[in-house]
């Protein structure tokens, strides 16, 4: 974690470190972030940490109970299903709009979204994520409705921890060149096809890899579930 000397910029530079660590799996799923350890780690006060974490809990990266503290939101099978099947109702009907909307402007900006393969380390990781994130920002807010694409902003932020365990630079580049293309088209009718595959792809490769890597975790999950 790197320590901070100003706290007037130390809060955004918290939240966007804790997120990424979240995001890569370095923070695991119901782990209590505790705001003095972290101050301590960060060089810096405890209020730009707990400002921070309130962040992250509008997000719903982290859970905040009272009395209880700060803790790495844990979701269950049933609400991870949940999550891909609202990413899928926003995407195809952001890009159905977007088809007959976007201007070439937007097309072009959608085309140098990605900086190319770096590797496949941490840092690499998280700007793929945050790479594939703007794609699909900028396709929602080509669609018009400026609301839409906030919500796909966010619902990514809550699914890049579990997008970074099956997407690679190579197949994001590849799936978006064919959104693209389909966008150019503007035909609504293709470019929801091309979009269904892609999330389809993505869904699927997703929950089986989640369930391959952490079937402990969603078992104890859907217990928890049951038993709240």
């Amino acid at each position: 974690m790197p320590r901070l000397e100003s706290e007037g910029t130390s809060k955004n530079l918290i939240y966007m470190d804790l997120r990424r660590s979240i995001s890569l799996g370095h923070c695991q799923p119901g782990e209590r972030l505790d705001p003095d350890v972290l101050a301590k780690n960060y060089g810096t006060s405890v209020t730009p940490v707990r400002d921070a974490l309130q962040m992250l809990g509008q997000e719903g990266l982290v859970t905040i109970k009272p009395r209880s503290g700060y803790f790495v939101t844990r979701i269950t099978l049933k609400q991870l299903r949940d999550m891909l099947e609202l990413r899928e109702i926003l995407e195809l009907a952001a890009i159905e709009r977007a088809a007959t909307r976007i201007s070439e402007r937007q097309l072009e900006e959608l085309e140098h979204v990605h900086a190319g393969y770096t590797g496949d380390d941490d840092e690499s990781s998280d700007r793929y994520a945050s790479e594939n994130k703007r794609f699909h920002y900028l396709i929602g807010r080509a669609s018009g409705n400026q609301e839409l694409a906030e919500m796909l902003g966010r619902l990514h932020d809550r699914l890049a921890r579990y997008m970074v365990l099956v997407s690679t630079s190579e197949m994001l580049e590849h799936g978006h060149a064919r959104l693209i293309e389909a966008l150019r088209s503007r035909d609504p009718a293709k470019a929801r096809q091309v979009m269904l595959d892609e999330l389809n792809q993505t869904r699927d490769k997703t929950m089986e890899r989640v369930i391959q890597e952490q079937g402990d975790y969603w078992r104890l999950g859907v217990q928890s579930e049951k038993e709240g």
